[in-house]
């Protein structure tokens, strides 16, 4: 079975996509892409993620708003043919149904707690729980809620799989970069041992030579 990698496109420039997608084609892997809000809000951004044609498109808006505004939001991008959509979990289990409803052929992807936060940030914003207990509690509620995948750091994909059973997806991997934004972050090689499905994978691919840094992932996986 090949490895899964989302390439995240984190950019605005309809010409760097175009390059990423062109020369991230591979043998060795099974390649998604990863579309973000800066992309999404460009101009001609969703006009170009609609002309794509035969790739999975993961789309990465992490919706978080009222039950109706979420599920009016995926209806409003069924033109795009979206493979994968990311919402927040924490927008509550009304909300994660409506948009379950309507969701046809896309996937719902519930996240987690971002990779961005760590146990000193939930703190200081009201959280006495810690990140574990958070993360555990939002994979129950994705599972009840009957999403089709999640998002979570790779240094939780391992616990998360207790209790929920379909894809898990984990950015914060790193091949040869330093942290950068990420706080909890892991090795591609090291995340698929914990049980990650999918892994998302943005600067240590699409910067400098992407065919380079392909092999340089076959490589580190291959070790």
């Amino acid at each position: 079975m090949k490895n899964k990698i989302f390439i995240a496109i984190d950019t605005k420039s309809k010409k760097k996509a175009k390059l990423i997608i062109s020369q991230s084609k591979s043998r060795n892997f099974k390649i998604g892409y990863k579309f973000g809000l800066e992309f999404l809000n460009s101009k001609n951004g969703r006009k170009f993620i609609s002309k794509l044609k035969n790739k999975i498109i993961f789309v990465d808006l992490k919706l978080n708003d009222i039950p109706n505004t979420m599920s009016s939001t995926l209806i409003a991008l069924k033109d795009l043919n979206i493979n994968y959509l990311t919402v927040h979990i924490s927008s509550g289990l009304k909300a994660l149904k409506e948009v379950k409803k309507v969701s046809g052929k896309t996937k719902i992807v519930g996240v987690t707690t971002l990779t961005s936060l760590d146990n000193k940030d939930l703190k200081s914003f009201g959280h006495k729980r810690s990140l574990k207990e958070i993360v555990i509690l939002q994979a129950k509620l994705a599972r009840k809620a009957k999403l089709d995948a999640i998002v979570c750091s790779p240094h939780e994909a391992k616990f998360v799989k207790k209790y929920f059973n379909k894809e898990i997806i984990t950015p914060g991997i790193r091949i040869f970069s330093k942290l950068g934004d990420q706080k909890r972050v892991m090795t591609a090689k090291d995340a698929f041992k914990q049980g990650s499905d999918w892994l998302v994978i943005g600067r240590d691919l699409t910067k400098g030579n992407i065919k380079s840094n392909f092999k340089k992932l076959s490589d580190h996986l291959s070790q």
